[in-house]
């Protein structure tokens, strides 16, 4: 390999690296910053002992309580294109990972921060 060559494909190598970075750059600062709260909560019909232990310690307490439920809240802060985008990847992150289909709603709202 002559020094020429060896240099042609170290420019081209720079060169792509370059338009990478520039293109990941580009990408970032078309993003915003979205804060997304999501609630996971039991459907109806599921047993909720957390809740249940809470109901009976509030009227043990001599709250007069009819019923109590529990659930997760999440807040998330992500960086998206546009809100339809952070809305998507938000439903996806409740689909694959917080809720469980079978037991499980959810509901989320986001806002931009």
């Amino acid at each position: 390999m002559t020094c020429r060559s060896f240099f042609d494909k170290l420019s081209k190598i720079l060169h792509a690296s370059v338009v990478k970075i520039d293109k990941y750059l580009y990408m970032r600062s078309l993003s915003m910053k979205y804060r997304a709260k999501v609630e996971v909560r039991l459907k109806p019909g599921h047993s909720d002992p957390e809740g249940e232990t809470a109901k009976q310690s509030l009227a043990e307490l001599n709250y007069p309580v009819l019923s109590v439920g529990a659930g997760k809240v999440y807040e998330i802060v992500l960086e998206a294109r546009s809100l339809n985008e952070a809305k998507r990847m938000i439903d996806e992150i409740c689909r694959r990972l917080l809720a469980n289909p079978v037991k499980d709603n959810y509901i989320f709202e986001i806002e931009v921060e």
